[in-house]
């Protein structure tokens, strides 16, 4: 398999923009921030991927080997994706001093790219990222990404400031200016380059418009806009209910909720994770890894049939997985002790008996929902619950019980081929 030769030009563009970058950030380094080390080391890579750009203008038709990206579908899979995720992200908040210095995010920004031209030599990577829709999502892992960083970064500076006994960094540069002309201006300039940029892309990506929708002809997959792509992917794990109507009604009432709960007065007007660390954390965990993964796992990993496909793996619209989905009371009753599930209806009726069958996942939601908070109170959440009073904390420990379902269930759908832990589909009601 040979490269097209247009695509090897945008891939020498793409790599003397990277090496330009790193020419100036080594320019930085040494002249602005009296670094030279570190200055010598990243004009040597902006060397790396100025060879990388000689070599794609000049048609060597570099790409990756069939083998590596054999390797690499092989160590994908939603379960990898999904703990990948939530482990970065506690690595990310508990090394936060290491990773939010400019040196080693600019490190893991450079790798991103490189690994990211190598993998645009591949078709099927292609394909899906290059796609006019999907290239808005591309720029929002990167834009999350610095976003993140950013408010790390300013975290990390002012908790070492107020360590020593100094003022953040607020505080510092709390000038204040007019409205008029500063903020105009600064909004007048932003307008006409958001403003540019839009006309740019509109003139160089087309509208990814399709034929007038029908019911006689569905697109494989379909998919929900990409803001809704966290939703449509909890429908895997969750009846639409629960997934539709429950879980984001409860994001809602939690995000009305915060400022009535929230009993901690520090950190309000400057960047804190030392004395804001549960808030943080419980935010970036349910804004980055249980929404914005979300988006990105829809976006770029579920294929036809709303299947999982690895990162270098095609589209096979006749791909079919024969997964054996099991309830909680097959797994106990059927499993464990050999009862017929049918036998309930016949032997308790049609009201008392799929109750009695389900009873087994009824108790495991009643200990899970009503068990866990006083448990909680009583011991790591303690303090918690003695400075927010018995309505706060369970209105708290709540919230958290529900964003913490959509990953428990994911975990056991993917581990035991769990479906639902309480099946009682003749009144519709599945968990």
């Amino acid at each position: 398999m040979t490269l097209d030769k247009g695509l090897q030009n945008g891939l020498a563009f793409f790599y003397l923009l990277v090496a330009l970058l790193n020419f100036g950030f080594a320019a930085y380094s040494m002249v602005g921030a009296k670094r030279r080390i570190a200055g010598f080391l990243w004009a040597g890579v902006g060397v790396l991927f100025l060879l990388h750009t000689v070599g794609y203008f000049s048609h060597q038709g570099w790409m990756l080997s069939a083998a590596l990206r054999e390797f690499i579908d092989g160590l994908t899979g939603p379960v990898t994706y999904t703990m990948v995720s939530i482990v970065a992200f506690a690595l990310l908040l508990y090394f936060r001093k290491f990773f939010v210095q400019p040196d080693v995010a600019w490190t893991i920004l450079q790798l991103s790219l490189l690994a990211g031209g190598w993998a645009m030599t591949d078709p099927n990577f292609r394909e899906i990222v290059a796609k006019e829709d999907n290239v808005p999502i591309s720029m929002l892992i990167y834009s999350v990404a610095f976003f993140t960083w950013l408010a790390l970064y300013r975290a990390v500076q002012n908790d070492e400031r107020l360590a020593r006994g100094e003022p953040v960094l607020e505080k510092v540069d709390d000038e204040k200016v007019l409205v008029w002309p500063d903020l105009v201006y600064t909004e007048l300039i932003c307008m006409i380059l958001a403003t540019f940029v839009l006309i740019i892309w509109a003139v160089l990506l087309k509208a990814p418009l399709e034929q007038p929708a029908t019911s006689a002809k569905a697109p494989n997959p379909s998919k929900a806009p990409w803001y809704f792509l966290g939703l449509q992917e909890m429908l895997v794990y969750y009846d639409p209910w629960m997934a539709g109507v429950v879980l984001p009604t409860m994001i809602i009432i939690g995000l009305i909720a915060i400022p009535y709960i929230d009993f901690n007065r520090g950190g309000n007007g400057y960047y804190s994770f030392v004395e804001r660390k549960f808030a943080v954390s419980i935010f970036l965990f349910g804004f980055v890894v249980l929404w914005v993964t979300l988006i990105v796992l829809g976006t770029f990993l579920r294929g036809p049939n709303w299947n999982f496909f690895a990162f270098f793996e095609y589209w096979d619209p006749h791909k079919v997985l024969p997964l054996n989905n099991v309830n909680l009371s097959q797994l106990v009753w059927l499993n464990v002790f050999h009862i017929p599930l049918d036998d309930f209806k016949v032997r308790f009726g049609d009201f008392l008996g799929p109750i009695l069958r389900e009873l087994p996942g009824i108790i495991v939601v009643g200990l899970y929902m009503l068990a866990l908070p006083p448990l909680l109170a009583r011991t790591f959440m303690k303090s918690y619950f003695l400075r927010m009073g018995f309505v706060r904390f369970i209105t708290l420990v709540t919230l958290i019980q529900f964003m913490a379902a959509l990953p428990i269930k994911m975990v056991l759908r993917w581990v035991i081929n769990l479906k639902y832990i309480v099946a009682i589909p003749e009144i519709f009601f599945n968990i």
